[in-house]
């Protein structure tokens, strides 16, 4: 099974139509701490944050699976965002060789792309509800 890729609204939407759905942010503590995190509290969610890779160092993270699928059925629709959709499309894919099925990556990311000047644009962050600590 394919992992769909969503785009900004359309994750929006399955969060707010689908009571089951999840969000798991799978970017570093340092980002979650210094850019910022999805803000699912409009809807009554929480987001889920286990990092893909490790805070320094950028090495895997070997409890993902344990902590990120925790609770979850392997049914249950669960999007993935990371800062422009690599990781999380990475993450999803981890999920599918565990056996899961109900997999969408955010594709536009956190963050979104770098434009000519490299500064990110047409993420979450640009366009749905997020917070900064």
């Amino acid at each position: 099974m394919a992992i769909s890729q969503l785009s900004l609204s359309d994750a929006w939407g399955l969060l707010v139509e689908n009571p089951d759905a999840v969000l798991i942010d799978v970017r570093t503590v340092a980002e979650w701490s210094f850019v910022g995190v999805p803000n699912l509290e409009s809807i009554g969610k929480e987001v889920r944050h286990v990092e893909w890779t490790q805070f320094p160092g950028g090495s895997p993270n070997p409890d993902f699976l344990t902590n990120a699928t925790e609770g979850l059925a392997s049914d249950q629709p669960v999007l993935f965002v990371c800062r422009s959709g690599a990781r999380s499309q990475a993450a999803a894919t981890a999920f599918e060789g565990a056996g899961f099925t109900n997999l969408f990556n955010v594709s536009a990311g956190f963050e979104g792309d770098l434009d000519p000047e490299r500064h990110r644009h047409d993420g979450w962050k640009d366009h749905l509800p997020w917070t900064q600590s």
